[in-house]
């Protein structure tokens, strides 16, 4: 037995289960059933039995080993691709590109502390991705700190991307309250959460 796909002109082709058989010497063709109704996924389980292949149901094919979230790593990985972010960050890979390149994922998705963040990234395939599934919460400052040397370039290769003679800058500058005396960053400002007498942070 064999399943025929006979051409219709006006209308789908006809779907034929058929068996071969032999008559005064000529090789003949007898219909069994019209199978032209099934979804193709079902005639395409008729051919497999035809075959004599054994069908079982996928899930005891399979194993899973281990699973991890991807899907949204790559959408944001491709967004800044697409926008140079890496080229921007430094020309050059290297490991604290990569280490920025990831924290700075990590933050658009799910924003953490440092140590935090290298445990969830482990459970995506965002540290695989960027190399930098042996990074400690150590190593993301250390990048940070490379990253601060690397600000006035940075700036630079955005103002030439960005900015015109003549163009418009659009800013937002945060402060904070700061409890205490040993910050350099900290200094009177006008205070936004009430706290009145304290240092602020911009």
């Amino acid at each position: 037995m064999h399943i025929d796909i006979v051409p219709n002109r006006n209308s789908k082709p006809a779907i034929l289960l058929r068996e071969s058989y032999r008559e005064g010497g000529k090789v003949k063709k007898r219909t069994l059933a019209n199978l032209s109704k099934l979804p193709m996924q079902q005639i395409g389980r008729f051919r497999q039995v035809l075959r004599g292949e054994q069908l079982v149901p996928a899930d005891t094919l399979f194993g899973i080993s281990s699973s991890q979230h991807h899907g949204h790593i790559q959408a944001v990985r491709m967004a800044m691709k697409r926008l140079g972010f890496y080229n921007l960050i430094a020309s050059q890979r290297s490991r604290e590109r990569d280490l920025v390149v990831a924290m700075v994922t990590a933050r658009i998705l799910r924003p953490e502390s440092k140590l935090a963040t290298t445990r969830w990234w482990h459970t995506t395939t965002l540290a695989t991705e960027c190399g930098v599934a042996d990074a400690t919460e150590d190593d993301l400052y250390q990048a940070m700190d490379w990253l601060l040397k690397r600000q006035d370039r940075i700036e630079k290769k955005l103002a030439a991307r960005h900015l015109k003679e003549g163009g418009l800058v659009l800013y937002d500058l945060s402060s904070s309250y700061f409890e205490g005396e040993a910050c350099p960053l900290a200094a009177r400002g006008h205070d936004r959460d009430g706290k009145k007498g304290n240092l602020q942070v911009n």
